[in-house]
C-alpha cells in the first residue's frame, strides 16, 4: 500500500513542476522576492524532481524532507502574507491549508521511507 500511495502522492508534484515551467510568466507575479521567473523555474524543478523521486521510489526520505522545507517556505512567504489581504483571504486560506497538508504528508512519507530503509539494512 505504501508504494501505491507514494506514487499517487508524487504524481501531482510532477504536474505542479511541469505547470511551473509552462506558466512561469503568470506565476512570477506572486513571487515575493526579486527574480520572480527564476524562482518559479527553481520551484518547478524542485517539484518535478520530488515528484519523480516519489514515483520511482528513489531517495524518498530525502525528497520528502526537502519538499517539506520547500512547502514551508511557500507557506510562510506566499500564503501567510496573502491571508492579510482582504481581496485574496479566502483563496489564500485554501492554498495555505492545502500546502500545509501536503507539507505534513511529505514529512510523513520521509519518516516512513527512512524507517523502511533502516529495516532493509538490518539482516533478517
Amino acid at each position: 500500500m505504501f508504494k501505491i500511495t507514494r506514487v499517487l502522492f508524487g504524481l501531482p508534484f510532477v504536474v505542479f513542476g511541469i505547470s511551473h515551467f509552462l506558466n512561469a510568466g503568470q506565476l512570477a507575479g506572486i513571487v515575493p522576492i526579486p527574480g520572480g521567473s527564476f524562482w518559479v523555474y527553481v520551484t518547478g524543478l524542485a517539484f518535478l524532481l520530488a515528484g519523480i523521486a516519489f514515483v520511482i521510489g528513489k531517495k524518498v526520505a530525502l525528497a520528502g524532507k526537502l519538499l517539506s522545507i520547500l512547502l514551508l517556505i511557500l507557506i510562510l512567504s506566499v500564503h501567510v502574507p496573502a491571508l492579510f489581504s482582504e481581496a485574496s483571504r479566502q483563496f489564500a486560506m485554501v492554498n495555505f491549508l492545502k500546502d500545509f497538508a501536503l507539507m505534513a504528508a511529505a514529512c510523513a512519507f520521509s519518516c516512513i521511507a527512512k524507517e523502511k530503509n533502516k529495516q532493509q539494512e538490518i539482516p533478517s
